[in-house]
């Protein structure tokens, strides 16, 4: 089975939750449960995708989908540190612009 850990740290005013591994269908309620929980948390969460090494369409629609929620709620979703084919995806998906933090936010810079 492909390893997946997601990993939330607090920061003043944000939650940083940090993927690492495979994110697919069989990490889906995982991927859901954490990233809720964030947005409920903080009214900024950061999402560190750097440590993905694949990423299919359950885990760009459980990004979407936090986003949505967050955005509903007045919060603010982004995800930060993309590269190799995680990268591809969320560039190709339109995900990554959806997502992308505010560049006057060094704070939030991938």
């Amino acid at each position: 089975m492909p390893h997946f850990e997601a990993r939330t740290s607090t920061a003043p005013g944000r939650i940083v939750v940090t993927l690492s591994g495979e994110c697919d269908l069989a990490t889906q309620e995982e991927l859901t449960t954490v990233l809720s929980a964030a947005v409920r948390g903080a009214p900024v969460v950061v999402v560190d995708v750097g440590g993905l090494r694949f990423l299919d369409s359950t885990g760009l629609h459980g990004l979407v989908t936090a986003h949505q929620i967050a955005r509903a709620a007045g919060r603010r979703l982004y995800a930060v540190n993309a590269s190799g084919p995680v990268a591809a995806v969320l560039d190709v998906t339109g995900v990554g612009t959806l997502l992308r933090p505010p560049a006057d936010d060094p704070r939030l810079a991938g």
